[in-house]
């Protein structure tokens, strides 16, 4: 796994990118109450607002970490956002992204680089 600084999970199988948030963000934001998600197909540039998260604490976005294409979302997220707080980094992935430069995932943190950056 990857990790961004704004707490997203990347996990790559082939040019597929799977994204999440992590424990820690999951714990920050508290319970969570409403996902929006893209839709199949949208194309996004790095940096792009693609999900939003609703919690009883705050609202909050994701933003696409790399460049691609919208392949698969998490309506299951949809249908039960709480899921986010039940598993951030496993069954509560946000969505899959297709990327035409996996390499590009090289930039961003390793486990123990995101630990040390949230001060683990």
């Amino acid at each position: 796994m990857k990790y961004t600084e704004d707490h997203e999970w990347l996990s790559l199988d082939g040019d597929i990118v799977t994204v999440g948030i992590t424990e820690y963000a999951a714990t920050q934001l508290g319970d969570v109450v409403f996902v929006e998600l893209p839709e199949i197909e949208t194309q996004v540039a790095k940096g792009d607002e693609i999900v939003v998260i609703e919690s009883v604490k705050a609202a909050s976005d994701i933003v696409a970490p790399i460049d691609g294409e919208i392949v698969e979302v998490n309506d299951a997220l949809v249908a039960n956002p709480a899921l986010v707080n039940e598993d951030p980094t496993g069954d509560a992935w946000f969505f899959r992204i297709k990327v035409d430069d996996p390499s590009l995932l090289d930039e961003f943190m390793d486990e123990d680089e995101y630990k040390d950056h949230i001060g683990e």
